[in-house]
């Protein structure tokens, strides 16, 4: 990355052993529900950031990788096992899982992609009732929780 700019988004594992920064807004952001994404979040669709590979850096520890296929490495946190990214091996960008970024808000779909494998019952999930975690275990529950999650900033 240059020198002279200036990162823009950081994020990193649930752990904190891996951490990066971004220093450009991504090129596109998008959701995809190909078979093979859904296996490698554990989730029905991935949601990626793709970013030059100019404006990336990993800026706290260095993933492990899973070459997926022929043409893809999938990176992950080797301590905790959070999937980080998706990269072609002769690509010039990467993609950063949204859920990585510590401010997932700023990074929004804008497409979709493997749509062949889109799970029917996704188009309604805003349909769904909902609960905030509050209302799910309730105060007295909450109160003897404790998150060994990285806060989402350095």
């Amino acid at each position: 990355m240059n020198a002279e700019t200036k990162t823009i988004l950081t994020g990193g594992c649930q752990c904190g052993a891996t951490r990066f920064a971004v220093k450009a807004a991504p090129v596109k952001v998008s959701i995809c529900h190909c078979r093979m994404c859904q296996k490698a979040s554990g989730a029905p669709f991935a949601s990626f950031a793709d970013i030059e590979k100019a404006d990336f850096s990993w800026t706290k520890g260095k993933p492990a990788s899973f070459k997926s296929s022929s043409i893809a490495e999938r990176d992950f946190c080797a301590a905790c096992g959070t999937p980080l990214s998706f990269r072609r091996i002769d690509g010039s960008r990467i993609e950063i899982m949204t859920g990585t970024f510590d401010r997932p808000d700023r990074v929004i779909p804008t497409r979709q992609y493997g749509t062949e494998s889109r799970l029917g019952w996704v188009v309604g999930i805003s349909n769904l009732p909902s609960h905030t975690t509050m209302q799910n275990y309730g105060p007295e529950k909450m109160a003897t929780i404790v998150s060994h999650q990285h806060p989402d900033h350095d």
